[in-house]
């Protein structure tokens, strides 16, 4: 069978370590059609704001499955990532990242077994990239996470983890402090949970996973988190054997597949035949077992460990003794070993992962009773607090709300009990609730309000509060009563 691939080399060190997986890859029985196409700098250069153009994107429509280089990011200016924008454009809501211990690769963890891997939601939370100026002195980046994004990822942890025959997922948030985005991840965690019997299920706050990850890692079989926590643990777990150089990473959908390393494009290695082409390799293995040829993703695999371990063919970055080898002798070497045996080579029983079903229909919550029982409405001011809330409340009368509090930083500033006075920015968030009660607030009761604050202070956005089936969905400051 034949196999079509979109191929992106990417940029950097891209062409370099694409060309030798795709060289490994093609020695082995599995014929796969490299469809070849560009995203990344080049594209930038050419005027494209995404840094995909739309010949990339046909070509991965066609075929369902990319292999990928690492794409430059502009960094604190400019365009989007085009990583990003290809995870997004194709849904390909999991990234899933092994963390598996490489015999040969010397570190402080070798010889303790560590074999785990973090599934990371991959299009929401604060990657959704939404972000704001409230004021000319403080920014605002909106963490979203749905249900439907949640149950999604989770599921696929569970999933992934029967297809490779693991025990044991762990679900790591910070529901602790952020109660609604995070809480919402863990709740589903927890729901979802009951459908899997088979597989033990835990919730651990995501600090508490990064200590236990340098302390005990080999006590992870399958993590499941958000985004940003998911980017930050898996180079972290990356560090724990031998660095960026060893972690492969694939962007899984329920119609696409994106594989690619964790690693950057390293410029200043680019075109120097030095560089370590594991990571693009192990990915490769990834996109193997995907399109279910799981022999060649087996050989591969114990070519490698011979390489490394046996023959001890190293890059540059492997601190160890040994042949220092060029990226091109380290590729030769795992093709002349592959179809031997790696002693002591253990297979997981993997199985074709089965992506789970969540139904496509974008309000998949749905309350049988809701409310808007007030509204915050944010402000920029340079005034203190105590002024502000006072101008505020001249201003209240004959209107359905009560002024009932003012934070800034999450921190209510007004009224303040006691002798300290929290420190305030110029952006403030004063919280207006119905005085009518358990009566729903009405928009034009909302315009009102706005229509006497504006004339007198500058608002930035507002929020509705609400209330869905009788429970709060909204988070109070610390210090609110």
């Amino acid at each position: 069978m034949s196999h079509k691939v979109t191929l992106i080399e990417g940029d950097g060190i891209g062409p370099e370590v694409i060309r030798a997986a795709r060289k490994i890859i093609d020695t082995t029985d599995v014929k796969i059609d490299w469809d070849v196409c560009q995203a990344g700098a080049e594209v930038f250069k050419k005027g494209l704001p995404t840094g995909v153009p739309q010949e990339t994107i046909d070509s991965i429509l066609r075929n369902k499955v990319a292999l990928k280089g690492p794409l430059e990011t502009p960094v604190g200016h400019g365009e989007k990532s085009a990583n990003v924008t290809l995870r997004k454009l194709f849904e390909t809501y999991g990234n899933i990242r092994p963390i598996h211990e490489i015999p040969g690769v010397p570190t402080p963890y070798s010889g303790r077994g560590i074999d785990l891997v973090i599934v990371r939601e991959n299009v929401e939370d604060l990657y959704a990239g939404i972000e704001h100026m409230q004021t000319p002195g403080t920014a605002q980046c909106l963490k979203l996470i749905s249900r439907k994004g949640c149950e999604k990822i989770v599921r696929l942890a569970f999933e992934f983890a029967r297809s490779e025959g693991r025990k044991m997922v762990h679900c790591a948030t910070k529901a602790n402090i952020m109660k609604l985005t995070e809480g919402l991840m863990k709740r589903t965690f927890e729901d979802v949970a009951k459908e899997y019997p088979d597989l033990e299920a835990y919730h651990i706050i995501v600090d508490n996973c990064a200590h236990q990850m340098v302390k005990k890692p080999e006590q992870f079989d399958v993590i499941v988190t958000t985004n940003m926590n998911g980017d930050i643990l898996s180079d972290l777990g990356s560090a724990l054997i031998g660095g960026l150089g060893f972690a492969p990473g694939a962007n899984v959908g329920n119609n696409f597949a994106i594989f690619e390393a964790v690693h950057g494009s390293a410029p200043k290695y680019a075109g120097k035949n030095t560089i370590n082409p594991t990571a693009v390799l192990m990915s490769g293995v990834m996109m193997l077992r995907y399109l279910k040829e799981f022999e060649a993703a087996s050989q591969i695999e114990q070519a490698l460990f011979k390489t490394l371990d046996l023959d001890k063919i190293h890059t540059r970055d492997i601190t160890a003794d040994g042949t220092t080898a060029s990226t091109t002798d380290f590729t030769d070497t795992i093709i002349r070993n592959l179809g031997k045996v790696y002693p002591g080579y253990q297979e997981r029983p993997y199985k074709p992962l089965k992506l789970p079903y969540v139904p496509d229909i974008p309000d998949l919550v749905k309350p049988k009773e809701r409310c808007v029982t007030g509204v915050d409405i944010f402000i920029e001011a340079g005034l203190n607090p105590e002024a502000l809330g006072n101008g505020l409340k001249e201003i209240m009368n004959h209107t359905p709300f009560a002024l009932t509090g003012i934070s800034s930083r999450g921190v209510t500033v007004y009224p303040v009990s006691g002798k300290i006075q929290p420190e305030a920015t110029d952006f403030f968030r004063c919280r207006f609730m119905g005085t009518k009660n358990n009566q729903d607030i009405d928009d034009s009761e909302i315009f009102d309000l706005l229509g006497k604050i504006s004339p007198h202070y500058r608002w930035t956005h507002i929020e509705k509060l609400h209330v869905f089936d009788g429970r709060q969905a909204y988070s109070k400051d610390h210090g609110e009563s």
